[in-house]
């Protein structure tokens, strides 16, 4: 299964809840992958740390490799690298991932990384991360996936951007993807006591949008996940946002649960 994370927006928490949800899936014994096609490669610094800066290859090696005219392309295992995490290996990113955009859309490239990734058998999950925009990678992403979550942070703003959203996404199903679904909208940095918090997503909710019932709370408990490199479920398991975490997973996967 291929997931995407998206949301035009920057600042919601894309890249903490890819590598979480990711490292829950590892950890459960799936074999997990994270594609980072964000050129700020926060994805990838979550996940590797300082090493995220002395990969020999990432994903920027990929699309290089794409744009040759040589016959003998490289298959995408071949810039994938292990992490630190058992079952858990990453498609890292790069910042010349920016100078890029720009060939690759005129060479209208949006159908290699599905197409990569259909070789992939040996990933029970894929977890993709996105830049806040959406131009070539997310279009690449939104083609190649399964499903996509939203990640939402509570604030005004970020509700009336989110219709518009919701109607690109739909517009990329019909044009390029019908398999594409929305797997639910993220309701992300919680607040239960603030008044405004509650009022949004019952806004959100109203208007029929699938808005996922486990919420994540604010916490900052988060920056020390992010400086160590690990994910809250190897940080902390048993602090509250990792408990909502897992619950959050267990939500997205129950049709998918190992046996």
């Amino acid at each position: 299964m291929r997931r995407v994370i998206f949301n035009q927006k920057g600042g919601v928490g894309k890249s903490t809840i890819t590598c979480n949800l990711a490292a829950i899936s590892a950890q459960l014994g799936f074999n997990t992958l994270v594609i980072d096609l964000d050129p700020q490669a926060n994805t990838s610094q979550y996940v590797l740390g300082n090493k995220s800066t002395q990969m020999n290859t990432t994903i920027v090696d990929f699309f290089q490799d794409m744009l040759n005219l040589s016959l003998r392309k490289k298959e995408l295992q071949q810039f994938i690298q292990t992490s630190p995490f058992n079952h858990l290996d990453i498609l890292p990113s790069h910042p010349d991932l920016a100078e890029l955009e720009t060939k690759l859309e005129s060479r209208y490239k949006i159908y290699k990384l599905r197409d990569a990734l259909k070789k992939l058998t040996q990933y029970d999950f894929i977890y993709i991360d996105t830049p806040p925009a959406l131009g070539f990678y997310t279009l690449c992403a939104l083609i190649a996936a399964d499903t996509c979550l939203i990640p939402f942070d509570c604030d005004e703003f970020s509700r009336r951007s989110l219709y518009h959203l919701i109607g690109n996404i739909t517009e990329i199903q019909q044009d390029h993807n019908n398999n594409l679904r929305i797997e639910g909208i993220i309701v992300n940095q919680y607040e239960s006591r603030a008044i405004q918090s509650k009022k949004i997503v019952k806004e959100l909710i109203d208007d029929g949008l699938p808005v996922m019932d486990v919420y994540l709370s604010h916490s900052i408990k988060i920056r020390e996940s992010h400086e160590k490199s690990q994910p809250m479920i190897h940080l902390d398991p048993n602090h509250k946002l990792s408990l909502e975490f897992k619950a959050l997973y267990e939500k997205l996967h129950q049709p998918h649960g190992k046996k």
